[in-house]
């Protein structure tokens, strides 16, 4: 009897020794837009993460919109999705990717004051109400995006669809003030934090914002897929801590500052152009990064409305907010 305790002690010890020295768990989360989605400047502040490098190393993946992320997660190329609420059911319902869960908020829409995305024309040029843009060219980051999917719902409540009375053309944020001002497309969407560009507020007037469209709007939100939650849910609850600790720092106020150089370092643009980050002015970001479910259920529904999904689901049944919940309670 005492050989085999000694055995199974000999064991316990070899798998806590095996255990401590595990190689920590490879988190890369997906992003779109510098700055608005702020994991794009989570890593200026890693110094606030008690657990990266030890259950957990994070790496952020730049991707041109959140469509081709469908693609990459299918992929086991991101472990940690940003999908819109427009790209979300693509990938359970178009991709069958049934297994992704909505763990945690990114960013919200139309929130109170908080920024909105304004979708803008020429201020000395034709186009002056939605009815105009009848045989014209639209830019957009990506086909489908929660952007794209937006500007096509309020040019639908007018008469207007793609294809038939417009034309879209896919193009990088960075490029689309300098393709309106040399009249190559005629309306693209405004989204920090090009459109506080002065430039851009000189040539540019708002057409229709996305609240005007379709309401306050869970955006974008993060997501992981089952077996990934499965094998590792301690390494996520322990990033979502520090996720939400960064997150704390940059939304204090007396961080500000540091917060304006850290974000015009990303985007190389002068610190002054940056006053509005983290702050009303800014899109609205969960503190426990909750994310709207009842916003969310609302895009998902008018998503597959519009012909853009091919059948909605009960985001409820999708989300698995116990993590981020678990996390938000040790930071009290």
């Amino acid at each position: 009897m005492r050989a085999k305790i000694g055995l199974l002690s000999l064991a316990l010890l070899a798998f806590g020794a095996a255990g401590a020295n595990a190689e920590p768990v490879k988190i890369r989360v997906a992003w779109v837009a510098p700055v608005a989605n702020w994991i794009s400047i989570w890593l200026d502040k890693k110094d606030l993460a008690k657990h990266f490098g030890q259950s957990y190393v994070f790496e952020p993946v730049h991707f041109a919109g959140t469509p081709p992320m469908v693609t990459a997660i299918a992929n086991n190329e991101v472990e940690i999705g940003d999908l819109a609420y427009s790209t979300l059911p693509i990938a359970i319902k178009n991709a069958g990717m049934d297994d992704i869960r909505i763990i945690a908020d990114d960013f919200q829409d139309g929130v109170d004051d908080h920024w909105t995305i304004k979708y803008t024309v020429l201020k000395d040029g034709p186009i002056k109400k939605i009815e105009d843009l009848k045989g014209k060219v639209l830019a957009t980051n990506a086909e489908g995006s929660a952007v794209d999917i937006a500007m096509k719902a309020m040019l639908h409540k007018h008469g207007l669809e793609n294809k038939r009375d417009y034309t879209i053309i896919e193009a990088p944020f960075p490029a689309m003030k300098a393709m309106l001002a040399e009249h190559k497309v005629d309306l693209i969407p405004g989204i920090l934090p090009f459109a506080l560009d002065p430039e851009m507020q000189k040539i540019g007037t708002i057409l229709f914002t996305a609240k005007e469209a379709i309401g306050v709007s869970e955006f974008v939100s993060f997501q992981a897929r089952k077996p990934f939650i499965d094998k590792n849910r301690a390494a996520i609850v322990d990033w979502l801590e520090d996720t939400q600790r960064i997150l704390h720092w940059y939304l204090d106020p007396k961080n500000h500052d540091e917060a304006v150089q850290i974000a015009a370092r990303l985007v190389k643009a002068p610190p002054e152009r940056f006053g509005w980050v983290f702050t009303t002015t800014d899109q609205y970001r969960d503190p426990a990064m909750l994310p709207n479910l009842s916003a969310l259920q609302k895009n998902v529904d008018m998503t597959k409305e519009l012909g853009y999904a091919s059948a909605s689901f009960d985001v409820k049944a999708y989300s698995d907010l116990s993590m981020v919940e678990e996390a938000g309670k040790r930071l009290k």
